[in-house]
């Protein structure tokens, strides 16, 4: 009886915190809708700094009534999950903190803050470097035609370009989380340092497929993915092996 008690009230608790978390990020989408413009101005300005010395007149357009509206609603909801996110980790955290032992709390603490730094990390690449070059890439097959030739010229759609934006910083973001995924798995026992370097080679070829899913068929977005995610699977070893070696220091403390 007193099981099934401990068991109603833990549920209950774990559907109040997801509950103020819901309302949190709603909260946060009603907020961002008002904003929506500066929102969209902030996402669309890799687009038009990498124009911006372009000699043809550059600008993006909408083809249905609805879908400037709809886009403002798509950019709402993007930075109410961008924003939200962190509140809901927390969430979680103040959820199963009451059942953890002190070094416990301490062991999780660091992924509960590395988590949306890394996210945020995956956002700036995609912002500051994949996204220019991308355009300049795409941009590059632009022709000005000839007397018998059309010119191919793009017109770019403004639902098309931030939906390919928020795409891309979500899974930049989510595959950022690799270290934090891997040592996870090490604290459990699942894989060790050895074990993550043997296997490199086969991680390498799932990376690059990988990086081929989650973004656009070119190969700068596709490698602006994968250099990083190969880089992060390196530290990954790094910091596994430091766990590793933090541990046996506590076992042999222990003995």
């Amino acid at each position: 009886m007193g099981e099934n008690n401990s068991f109603t009230s833990h549920f209950v608790e774990l559907r109040s915190r997801l509950l103020n978390s819901i309302i949190f990020i709603f909260i946060i989408f009603i907020i961002s809708y008002f904003f929506a413009e500066d929102i969209y101005n902030f996402l669309v300005e890799p687009y038009s700094n990498a124009v911006k010395d372009d000699q043809t007149s550059r600008r993006l357009i909408f083809t249905a009534l609805h879908e400037t509206f709809i886009t403002y609603i798509k950019v709402a909801f993007f930075s109410a999950i961008f924003l939200g996110s962190p509140v809901l980790l927390i969430q979680i955290y103040k959820f199963i903190a009451p059942g953890l032992y002190k070094n416990e709390k301490n062991a999780i603490l660091p992924y509960l803050i590395c988590t949306p730094i890394l996210f945020l990390l995956g956002g700036f690449i995609v912002y500051f470097l994949v996204m220019p070059l991308a355009i300049k890439f795409f941009l590059s097959f632009e022709t000005l035609g000839s007397d018998t030739n059309l010119p191919i010229q793009l017109e770019a759609k403004v639902n098309e370009y931030l939906s390919l934006i928020m795409r891309l910083i979500f899974a930049f973001g989510i595959s950022f989380q690799l270290p934090i995924l891997l040592n996870l798995l090490a604290r459990i026992g699942v894989v060790n340092s050895k074990y993550l370097k043997t296997r490199r080679r086969y991680v390498i070829v799932i990376i690059f497929a990988l990086a081929a899913i989650l973004t656009p068929p070119d190969p700068i977005t596709q490698v602006g993915l994968a250099i990083p995610l190969l880089l992060l699977y390196e530290l990954s070893i790094f910091t596994v092996r430091f766990t590793e070696k933090k541990q046996e220091k506590e076992n042999l403390k222990d003995a």
